[in-house]
């Protein structure tokens, strides 16, 4: 046995799954290197990889939320992907998290593109119809995903939350919002479940955003498109856009919605190939504040 050495393909502190009848209810985390539907920056197929390496640049003691990380959490590697073929991968995906809701694991994914959340969706919206029909996803993000189709794409990063949508969550709300096509803007304005905040709502109204978010009364799924982020702080996104709100603000939220009765977590479009790149540190931070704050 080597009890001096770590696996820097698993996320730090977390554990690899060898036996599958012998597993405690937790997390698991997995990647997927999928970014066939990237229209500007390619890459987010190395962000599972630059994640994990990123995670061990924290401690296992949390100092801003005064906790360590000790929930039980498994990396059971990444799901396979046919690059070029999303519906494919889609399957493989919704299978492979099926598979951990069987087991009593919640998934916490690293993209990829955003294209890949709509495969956990589908297998939570599989796993349990009625529950998924009462669930609110958070959906933080610089842009609304909500257009019906993107170069001639029904399943592209650009209209994830729209498919998502259409499977009839009971709500959605986005954050950090500062682009957007007309069209997807008049649909998220012509539904009632639907909640946006923009970039200027967090910089000028973080505390009311953070008291609606307390307020939720459903389980929720977070999904994270990194680009949230000001690219000052993620320059290495799929879409990048100025005037992006800040890590400082980000952890505020995290923070909240973890301590919210949560069915998964997902953070994608990391396209960062380079150790120490900040990009991927940040993502690394929003899974280690989720984990510290599920003990």
């Amino acid at each position: 046995m080597f009890f001096y050495t770590e696996n820097m393909t698993k996320f730090a502190f977390s554990t690899e799954l060898y036996n599958q009848d012998d597993v405690e209810e937790g997390y698991a985390i997995f990647g997927v290197g999928f970014d066939s539907t990237t229209s500007y920056k390619s890459g987010a197929r190395y962000g599972p990889k630059a994640v994990r390496e990123a995670s061990y640049n924290f401690e296992t003691y949390n100092l801003h939320f005064d906790t360590s990380l000790t929930v039980n959490n498994y990396d059971i590697g990444d799901v396979n992907v046919n690059y070029g073929d999303y519906e494919t991968t889609h399957m493989m995906i919704a299978d492979t998290v099926l598979s951990l809701l069987d087991m009593g694991l919640k998934p916490i994914m690293i993209g990829g593109e955003h294209t890949v959340t709509n495969g956990v969706m589908q297998a939570i919206y599989d796993y349990d119809e009625d529950y998924f029909h009462n669930l609110t996803i958070i959906h933080l993000d610089a842009h609304f995903d909500m257009r019906d189709e993107y170069l001639g794409e029904k399943y592209s990063h650009a209209t994830v939350l729209r498919r998502i949508h259409e499977m009839n969550p009971k709500e959605i709300i986005q954050i950090g919002i500062r682009s957007a096509e007309e069209e997807e803007f008049k649909y998220v304005k012509q539904h009632e479940n639907i909640t946006y905040y923009t970039n200027y709502d967090v910089k000028n109204d973080l505390k009311n955003i953070l008291k609606r978010l307390e307020k939720i009364d459903t389980p929720i799924y977070i999904t994270v498109d990194i680009d949230v982020l000001d690219p000052a702080y993620v320059p290495s996104v799929g879409t990048p856009a100025p005037c992006g709100i800040n890590p400082y603000e980000l952890e505020q939220i995290i923070g909240v919605l973890s301590k919210k009765d949560s069915i998964g977590l997902d953070v994608v479009e990391v396209s960062s190939n380079t150790i120490g790149d900040s990009t991927s540190i940040n993502a690394a931070q929003v899974i280690y504040d989720y984990l510290c704050l599920k003990n």
